[in-house]
């Protein structure tokens, strides 16, 4: 079974995710990403190893934390402890300082239970796939380095992290937000301290919920994935939007001031616009997944903004990003990624560019996502099914057809495989739920007929 998932090493803290685990990987990212670069720091008087270590507030966090910075001094890297820190400024102090790699954490928006290790290379950017399997490969193989006297590594605070980090995202706004009243969810999480920090230096006034972190509070009932308290909170004292975090806060997602939810590709289609009308944004093109609503698609279209399809995981969007140097790109969960100051989604930065933009063009949130109408969407898993033949099974491609020729250009169909279990997701758009949900329940009933194991 492969080590890494689809954002980095994750499981059952204590249990899965052991300490001597934590350690093991550490000494065997020494190896893989310090080749190269090992030789010519030892001859390089003064120059060392060195690499960025965070967390989240989970109870976990702090042993295996330890673990990894014990692997990574006894292979002869300085590690910078940063503590408690969000995933995205974990990236940005990567690249601010010039480390030479970073390792983060943090299980995101799961229970406190879990945790997870995420790891960056240089310029505070995500792993390829092949690096992540030169990892395991040598972690299985138990290769390490074990350098004595003085070429162990140092373990040293990083005094001024937080600083640095709120610095920059204060340095990235294009306007201020005075006069705006924020309710920010941080999800008891790593957010807690410098979200807080951030917008009431950006000029908000700010209501704060869920900044309490106790280690085993994170994201329980609050947080992107819990967005009733914060709506809730909204609409009890009158504020004009709410920013809600998950855990390690690499996503935003919003509420208006009625206390409507407002997702990710809503705030994409905010940001891409006012981005265009500053020209910032490159070749006028918005990368997002094929999850993405219909009414996304349409609103760009009428913007004159091209939207780029990927696959589902905001690494694929990144990459896609990468190639084409572009400068945003999403998911519907939130995961934003601005590329002119981010190398990964960052949710505070994310928050202070949808509230810039209100405070701009002193609009509220529900006027400035009004430029998108979301399409019902209907999703259902169809389970025990052969999901490697979905795609070229002729029945379901007929199916399929048919329904796309029924909807036109008033709806989508999309048939996509589990990656991990026998099972096919099925989703239509429609202009309305009752057309969505029966043409849904009708595909995967074809589905059901043809494919079942």
């Amino acid at each position: 079974m492969a080590l890494f998932g689809t954002d980095g090493v994750r499981g059952l803290a204590n249990g899965t995710l052991t300490a001597e685990l934590a350690l093991n990987l550490a000494q065997a990212t020494a190896v893989v990403l310090g080749q190269g670069r090992i030789a010519d720091a030892r001859r390089t008087v003064g120059k060392r190893l060195t690499a960025v270590v965070a967390r989240d507030p989970r109870i976990s966090g702090h042993f295996l934390s330890a673990a990894v910075e014990a692997g990574l001094a006894s292979s002869g890297v300085d590690v910078l402890d940063a503590g408690t820190l969000p995933t995205p400024a974990t990236a940005f102090l990567i690249s601010d300082i010039d480390a030479d790699f970073g390792v983060m954490i943090s299980a995101s928006h799961n229970p406190a239970p879990d945790n997870g290790i995420k790891i960056f290379a240089r310029g505070g950017v995500k792993l390829p796939d092949e690096v992540e399997q030169r990892i395991e490969e040598t972690m299985l193989a138990g290769t390490k380095l074990q350098p004595t006297g003085g070429d162990v590594g140092r373990v040293m605070r990083f005094s001024d992290a937080e600083d640095r980090y709120v610095l920059h995202l204060l340095g990235s706004l294009p306007h201020r937000l005075d006069g705006i009243h924020v309710v920010l969810d941080c999800a008891n999480g790593a957010a807690s301290g410098a979200s807080p920090e951030v917008f009431t230096s950006a000029g908000a006034k700010v209501t704060v919920i869920g900044a309490n972190p106790d280690g085993l509070n994170i994201n329980d009932g609050v947080g992107s994935t819990h967005l009733d308290k914060l709506a809730a909170e909204v609409v009890r004292v009158g504020a004009d939007v709410g920013i809600a975090h998950d855990g390690d806060a690499d996503r935003c997602l919003a509420v208006d001031a009625d206390g409507n939810i407002v997702d990710g590709d809503q705030i994409m289609a905010v940001l891409a616009v006012a981005m265009k009308s500053r020209g910032k944004l490159v070749d006028d093109t918005l990368v997002t997944t094929v999850m993405s609503n219909l009414g996304l698609h349409i609103a760009m279209r009428e913007q004159g903004i091209t939207v780029r399809k990927t696959g589902v995981g905001d690494r694929y969007v990144l990459e896609d990003m990468n190639r084409g140097k572009y400068s945003l790109g999403g998911e519907q969960s939130g995961h934003v990624i601005m590329s002119d100051f981010a190398t990964t989604g960052d949710g505070l930065l994310t928050g202070l560019h949808l509230v810039a933009e209100m405070a701009r063009q002193k609009k509220t949130l529900a006027q400035l996502t009004s430029i998108m109408t979301i399409y019902p969407q209907v999703m259902i898993n169809v389970k025990d099914v052969d999901k490697d033949a979905v795609s070229d099974h002729s029945a379901v491609q007929d199916a399929v057809k048919a329904v796309e020729e029924d909807l036109g250009a008033s709806g989508r169909v999309l048939l996509r495989k589990s990656g991990t279990e026998p099972l096919v997701r099925v989703m239509v758009e429609a202009a309305d739920a009752e057309t969505a949900s029966a043409h849904a329940e009708a595909l995967a009933s074809v589905v059901r007929q043809h494919l079942a194991l």
